[in-house]
């Protein structure tokens, strides 16, 4: 398998994540997926939400990249698991219909984690393109132990 790898260098500091940790946590996301027999894509980003680095393995499902966008997105902006927020995205519940804002750049599905250095919340991983969403969150997990 084959992947595609894009790295961009932004003009503001990203707290402690450098090329280096970033393509390890791509390659750790990659090879528990190959481990668990599947295809994905992996996508981290800043603090900020802006992309810093996408990796999408052949024969990921052509959807992948977007839920791997939207679960690095919206652990690395609002700072929680993805998984963990579907329980304050139900009716009558604070995140109650947030997968509907921003055009749909917030997801509730598993496979979004947040970097955190320290108590700093400094980017988000997300990885899509299983049909179990738990082995993506394991992807993901993969991804997350290489850079804290």
């Amino acid at each position: 398998m084959t992947s595609h790898f894009f790295y961009a260098t932004l003009n503001r500091e990203v707290i402690s994540l450098n090329y280096s940790n970033i393509k390890k946590a791509i390659e750790a996301s990659e090879a528990k997926a190959k481990e668990l027999g599947i295809a994905v894509s992996t996508a981290i980003v800043d603090e900020y939400g802006d992309l810093v680095a996408f990796s999408r393995m052949e024969g990921a499902i052509k959807i992948s990249p977007k839920f791997a966008l939207a679960k690095a997105y919206t652990a690395g902006t609002i700072g929680m698991a993805t998984a963990d927020m579907a329980p304050y995205a139900t009716p009558g519940k604070p995140y109650y219909g947030m997968d509907a804002l921003f055009g749909g750049e917030l997801t509730t599905i598993a496979g979004g984690l947040p970097i955190k250095i320290g108590d700093k919340l400094a980017g988000g991983i997300g990885v899509g393109g299983s049909t179990d969403v738990n082995q993506d969150a394991e992807c993901a997990k993969a991804a997350l132990e290489v850079i804290s």
